[in-house]
């Protein structure tokens, strides 16, 4: 059979028994028969695309359909339509309407957008029956019982996106934090497991030095030496550093330590160069050690400057590490209480150590009110909205720009401005970003439900408000949040026509 013979009888057959159209009276059905548009798929056959403009809603008579989606290049199975009646019974434990199962498409339709994802025929012979969107609309007027199945279908299907993309944007979160630690942490991990190699070598040269030195100086020149290691210790860090001026001081202290025989010339070169220092300087301190004693000298110098180099290393590397681990708890939110009282520019800066990669080469201004005030709230959820903010702005600029992140207070408010210099968003976009499922990216490159999240979390969770202003060149996505203790909402400001372009949600 063919989809032109299904009419009359046997189509009507079919759609009463449907419980989207349980409802419906007889004259309803018959005009309802007459606008169906059958459809028979082979197994594989796809019904609509992701990303194309919303045609129509469709009706599963027999078969089955599979609904996905292509996130970052990978494609997930986002539902399943069947009319096997152990299908539907085992989704409905999941508290997935019993109605659910036998039609689709009617979520783009109701927002005037595209396909959020791709449904294609899953059997040897699927039925399905299409209504173009004008008669979607028309149906839904004439046939009241049908809006009655379908709000509590569309209900838990936003829901139950929601819910996905939340597990995702988790899943995500995670992802960037681990790999913006392995990648922070690669350079202070080197230093360390390379100072600790090279340690014990060190440390036995160290004490072969001071034999050798303590055995062919005078008690005068060892005190003169004791004196010259103190000062090396006091000094303080090159202010500026010239790589040439001391590439060629560590040239010509190495030249003169290896004709005083030395046993490692080039040490001892590098390790007073990199103090900034030449080798007049050397010279004068070094002037009552006598010939014989001299190479000792020099040899237990290079060692000593070996040693207190590794140590610098391991200083510097262990906080960094630190550094990094709090960054990440405290990101994280591990080991707190759901709902605290918290700094939010804490939140920022640890959003831009976990985005640290993906800022390179992006100039980063901080504007921050001192002495603000505490919010309270879950820290953990506002990084998720801090890090989808800054890392859309990191992709509208494209590895180049100006990122600025700004926070004062605003009465009983915390302002929070992210803005970049990227591309802008569309003003036909704009009015839309705060939508579930609406994106500006490619397909395949996002959800759709990144500002839908962010708009949740600020709002509801937190009683707040979130707005965007864009212009080509300049995008500021502009967050208000209540103080600690203050029981008023933020809600966004009353538009004037100075403030035109800025979209704005506010709680309900």
């Amino acid at each position: 059979m063919n989809a032109a013979d299904m009419k009359g009888p046997e189509l009507r057959s079919a759609l009463r028994d449907l419980e989207i159209f349980a409802g419906i009276t007889d004259e309803q059905l018959d005009w309802l028969v007459s606008v169906s548009e059958p459809r028979i798929l082979a197994d594989g056959d796809v019904l609509f695309r992701d990303g194309e403009e919303a045609t129509g809603f469709h009706v599963l008579l027999s078969g089955g359909l599979v609904v996905t989606k292509v996130v970052d290049g990978r494609e997930e199975v986002l539902t399943r339509h069947s009319t096997e009646e152990e299908s539907a019974a085992a989704e409905e434990h999941d508290g997935k309407p019993s109605a659910a199962h036998r039609f689709t498409g009617e979520l783009p339709l109701l927002t005037d957008g595209s396909y959020v994802a791709t449904a294609a025929a899953s059997g040897p012979s699927t039925t399905v029956v299409a209504y173009p969107k004008p008669v979607f609309f028309e149906m839904l007027t004439r046939c009241h019982g049908v809006a009655a199945v379908l709000i509590p279908v569309l209900a838990w299907r936003i829901k139950s996106s929601e819910v996905q993309a939340r597990k995702r944007a988790t899943v995500e979160a995670l992802g960037t934090l681990a790999a913006g630690l392995a990648h922070e942490l690669n350079n202070p991990a080197a230093a360390v497991a390379r100072a600790a190699q090279e340690l014990a070598p060190a440390l036995d040269r160290l004490t072969r030095t001071a034999q050798a030195w303590g055995a062919a100086a005078s008690g005068a020149e060892r005190s003169l030496l004791d004196r010259l290691a103190d000062e090396l210790d006091k000094l303080p860090p090159p202010a500026t550093t010239d790589p040439f001026a001391q590439a060629d001081a560590e040239e010509e202290i190495a030249d003169w330590a290896e004709e005083a025989g030395t046993e490692r010339p080039g040490l001892l070169g590098s390790g007073v160069a990199d103090l900034g220092l030449e080798l007049a300087w050397l010279l004068e301190r070094l002037a009552g050690v006598g010939e014989s004693a001299l190479a000792p000298a020099l040899d237990h110098l290079a060692a000593l400057l070996e040693i207190r180099s590794l140590a610098a290393e391991l200083r510097a590397a262990g906080p960094r590490i630190s550094q990094l681990v709090s960054a990440t708890r405290d990101y994280a939110n591990l080991d707190r209480a759901p709902e605290q009282r918290f700094p939010v520019t804490d939140g920022l800066e640890n959003t831009l150590v976990v985005l640290r990669a993906k800022l390179a080469g992006i100039s980063i201004v901080r504007e921050y009110e001192p002495d603000l005030p505490e919010l309270t709230g879950y820290p953990s959820e506002l990084n998720q909205v801090w890090t989808n903010l800054v890392d859309n702005a990191a992709e509208a600029m494209e590895g180049s720009g100006v990122l600025t992140l700004r926070a004062r207070a605003e009465g009983v408010c915390m302002v929070v401005e992210i803005a970049d210099t990227g591309r802008g968003i569309p003003a036909e976009s704009l009015p839309r970003i705060f939508e579930p499922f609406y994106t500006t990216k490619d397909v395949g490159k996002g959800t759709g439900l990144g500002l839908h999240l962010s708009y949740r979390i600020v709002t509801q969770r937190h009683h707040g408000s979130i707005a965007a202003r864009s212009r080509p060149g300049e995008t500021r996505m502009v967050v208000r949040l209540p103080f600690a203790g203050s029981a008023q909402s933020c809600a966004s400001p009353v538009t004037t026509p100075e403030t035109a372009p800025i979209v704005g949600t506010s709680p309900s």
